[in-house]
């Protein structure tokens, strides 16, 4: 039996005159027996049957061995079947904005090439062509195309041309801009759009997509998979993968839209708030059905908090001026807490003690004991406090004032406030990253000449050293950003453009990288926040 025709007869036994070295008769083979020519007969068929039965073994094994190597290759090969096949030739007419560069990889090194492994640059033959769409904002960005062999394609967005397919690598520069690279596997036609993002700028943009009507809040789901944006102008929730492909609409009734949107630590329930039926909606996060419709029984319910224990939910209600305490296991409204004018950010201390509130109309922050329901105010800056965020030691408060536009933190054990940071216009949502060191503040941007309405200036998201207070990076968004989330991990931040019906999305970069990057584009950013 030979390798290349596993069905052919096995091949003749060499005689012992034709015997090579690793023969029984070659130079290892024993003297001539001096016994009987017959007794010698019988001994050498003996011998050449226990030669044909040990070459057939060891044939069987070869092809074993070679079925198996066959196999490996193609297993190996199977994550990689969309860089297989001819390689395709690029065409280009003069004047069509698209220069083949490079040249076929060589057989050989270079000539005065150091033959290192470190040199040695892998290549695969590209697959099929396909179409490659690329644009970029802004437009007239530089692009090359990596190919799999190693040639490149040079062109300027928006580009879209039929180029080798495989493993790519999209390499894209402009003036005043970061440079952008991004991978991806051409097996069909794609198109890309890149966010090029300002120079200086040291978080990076990854996405935006369409929401519904006024997307007042975003929220990432505790397992960071799915993100929910509340309507207030539309008929509830949508919900959106983490990269903002819409996943489902849930509608909440017919009389209103949704303020905020919560979600029990293990993910399996959310509630929602509707300021026109001053009601909470239990939602089931897996199938996302509504569960049940929870009455206040305060007036234009906002902000929504659970107790530690999640046994109890604490709703703030703006215009009756008080936070509704409701027993989850019977729905019902235990006692409805006053609070100082118009009640909207809420904090719950991690030992269930103690509620934070802050008051909008007067800029207060407020310290309720919740087995007296007495309060006691803390600081009145006569502004416009909103929002509040502590925390996961339990140890720090943070609250912003839009009125004053500024964030203000309040020392946990003592109950000191003192003021860390000063923001953009307007500042509205705030959160912490999971390390608890950085926080961001979304700014709405100056009005226009009603709330509705888009004003001189876009809207703005900055990133504060929550210790120190300094500014260590900005963004600019669109029509007034309102609601704003950092993902479970903390390697992502989602903020809305209330007017635009936009929700962005942004890498963060590690904890040290924003310590250590100069403030980013902390002063730059206030450049680009006035409209042309």
């Amino acid at each position: 039996m030979n390798d290349e025709h596993p069905g052919d007869p096995t091949p003749p036994i060499p005689t012992s005159s034709s015997a090579g070295d690793d023969s029984p008769a070659g130079a290892d083979a024993p003297a001539r027996d001096p016994r009987p020519r017959a007794r010698v007969t019988r001994h050498s068929r003996r011998h050449r049957v226990r030669r044909r039965r040990l070459i057939t073994i060891a044939a069987i094994l070869g092809l074993v061995a070679v079925a198996v190597a066959v196999a490996g290759i193609g297993l190996a090969a199977q994550s990689d079947d969309a860089l297989r096949g001819p390689q395709a030739a690029v065409t280009t007419a003069p004047g069509d904005g698209v220069t083949v560069a490079g040249s076929a990889p060589s057989t050989g090194p270079a000539a005065g090439a150091p033959s290192t492994a470190a040199n040695t640059t892998t290549t695969v033959a590209p697959g099929p062509p396909h179409v490659l769409t690329v644009k970029t904002d802004p437009k007239k960005a530089h692009l090359t195309v990596h190919l799999s062999d190693g040639t490149t394609l040079e062109g300027t967005t928006p580009f879209k041309k039929t180029v080798p397919g495989g493993r790519i690598t999209l390499t894209l520069s402009a003036t005043g801009r970061n440079d952008a690279t991004r991978e991806l596997n051409l097996n069909k036609d794609r198109a890309v759009t890149v966010l090029l993002d300002p120079k200086g700028l040291l978080h990076r943009s990854i996405g935006r997509f369409t929401t519904g009507s006024n997307p007042k809040q975003v929220a990432f789901t505790p397992d960071g998979r799915e993100i929910w944006a509340s309507l207030l102008g539309g008929h509830g929730l949508q919900v959106f993968d983490r990269g903002g492909a819409k996943l489902d609409d849930i509608t909440l009734g017919t009389k209103g839209g949704a303020v905020e949107v919560i979600f029990t630590r293990d993910g399996t329930t959310a509630y929602a708030s509707q300021m026109e039926t001053a009601s909470v909606f239990e939602i089931d996060r897996v199938n996302r059905k509504v569960l049940r419709q929870l009455p206040t029984k305060g007036v234009w319910t906002k902000v929504l908090i659970l107790s530690p224990d999640e046994k109890t939910l604490y709703a703030a209600n703006w215009s009756s001026n008080d936070v509704s305490e409701i027993d989850l296991a019977t729905g019902t409204v235990l006692r409805r807490i006053p609070t100082v004018a118009t009640p909207r950010g809420l904090y719950i201390t991690p030992d269930g003690a103690r509620m934070y509130v802050a008051g909008y109309d007067n800029g207060e922050i407020q310290r309720i004991d919740l087995s007296t329901g007495k309060g006691k105010v803390l600081l009145k800056t006569g502004g416009a406090m909103r929002h509040m965020v502590g925390n996961a030691e339990g140890t720090r408060l943070y609250a912003d004032d839009m009125a004053k536009d500024v964030v203000f933190v309040v020392d946990l054990a003592t109950d000191a406030v003192t003021q860390l940071a000063k923001t953009d216009e307007k500042p509205n949502t705030i959160d912490l990253t999971p390390d608890g060191r950085v926080l961001y503040v979304s700014c709405r941007g100056e009005n226009g000449s009603s709330y509705y309405l888009p004003g001189p200036e876009w809207g703005s998201v900055v990133a504060i050293d929550a210790e120190s207070g300094r500014v260590l990076d900005a963004m600019v968004g669109g029509n007034q950003c309102t609601g704003l989330d950092v993902s479970p991990d903390g390697k992502m931040l989602a903020f809305s453009d209330f007017l635009d019906n936009k929700v962005r999305l942004y890498a963060i970069p590690p904890t040290q990288t924003l310590l250590d990057g100069d403030g980013g584009r902390a002063t730059t950013h206030l450049a680009d926040i006035l409209k042309n």
